[in-house]
């Protein structure tokens, strides 16, 4: 799974308002990246009540804490903040009352608030736990941002996948990640690829060693995260081995039940790979508009041998 998110990451995310500052932020872990409006909790409604989520409270749930007289409002903060939810988080700028801080420093629940929309709160909120909470591996590989498109190159150690790299940046492209690719599932169809902290921006070159590529290049050269859109095994090239010269059909494979496109590229000398790499990167675009080059001849082949019949 992915890392443990803090109250205190939270609030330096989402730049919130901390309106408990004596409890510890840094103590209190995140585990779900979905969120809930305790509209029903305030009624008094606590089945199936979602409290490991983040507990949001906008113009509605405010409008009604206000309909309730002070004996009911305080048995409902009771109970709601008992179940040591991970914080409180108030929308649109709405302030908690005097008995609800009370019961959260009791209880050594963080109220938290924002100006933002709860619209625009809750949907922020969700995108970044999502990201963050997602299921994460860690792969040997390169990963490049190529026009847009994140190819992850994988192969053996030493098989030239760090060369590659550093000519694709040399060309213009951005490097994300080189050696170890971190790649999270952040949602059905969404892989991204991301370096770990400590070889961020670094690429190992065998005979000269590590090199800054952020300063060497500029910060151009350099991204942070990239979604994995397709990927090239690097392997040696074996004579009589019969590889794909069509590619009619997609390989795939996959991660974290994610499937990706994946081409099979053969290595030998005099083989530019970077430029390899990078009509990959614009031929997977192409077809992903619906153009298959592969497709295109087939059916000029069959067109033709129609014709001569």
């Amino acid at each position: 799974m992915g890392e443990n998110v803090t109250i205190k990451e939270l609030i330096t995310e989402l730049n919130l308002k901390n309106y408990t500052p004596e409890i510890d932020t840094e103590s209190i872990i995140i585990k779900h990246p979905e969120i809930n409006r305790p509209a029903l909790q305030l009624a008094g409604f606590f089945d199936h009540f979602d409290s490991e989520r983040v507990q949001v409270l906008g113009n509605v749930e405010n409008a009604y804490i206000e309909t309730i007289d002070e004996e009911t409002k305080k048995k409902t903060y009771d109970k709601l903040l008992s179940y040591k939810v991970p914080c409180v988080l108030y929308a649109r700028g709405i302030k908690p009352d005097e008995d609800m801080l009370s019961y959260c420093l009791h209880y050594g629940v963080p109220c938290l608030g924002t100006e933002r929309s709860t619209t625009y709160l809750t949907a922020e909120l969700i995108r970044w736990l999502n990201v963050k909470l997602a299921p994460v591996i860690s792969i040997h590989g390169v990963l490049v941002d190529v026009y847009g498109e994140g190819v992850l190159i994988t192969g053996d150690s030493g098989i030239g996948k760090s060369e590659a790299a550093l000519e694709l940046v040399k060309r213009g492209h951005r490097l994300v990640s080189d050696d170890v690719v971190e790649i999270r599932k952040v949602s059905q169809q969404t892989l991204v690829g991301t370096a770990p902290d400590i070889t961020k921006h670094f690429i190992e070159l065998r005979g000269i060693g590590i090199i800054d590529v952020k300063a060497l290049f500029g910060v151009l050269s350099v991204k942070d995260t990239q979604s994995i859109d397709l990927v090239i095994q690097l392997e040696d090239w074996v004579k009589n081995k019969d590889y794909d010269r069509l590619g009619l059909e997609d390989n795939y494979i996959e991660y974290l039940g994610n499937k990706v496109v994946c081409h099979v590229l053969p290595v030998r000398p005099g083989r530019n790979l970077a430029i390899i790499v990078e009509t990959a990167a614009v031929n997977h675009r192409q077809n992903m508009m619906g153009y298959n080059a592969a497709q295109e001849l087939y059916n000029r082949v069959q067109a033709n041998i129609a014709g001569k019949n």
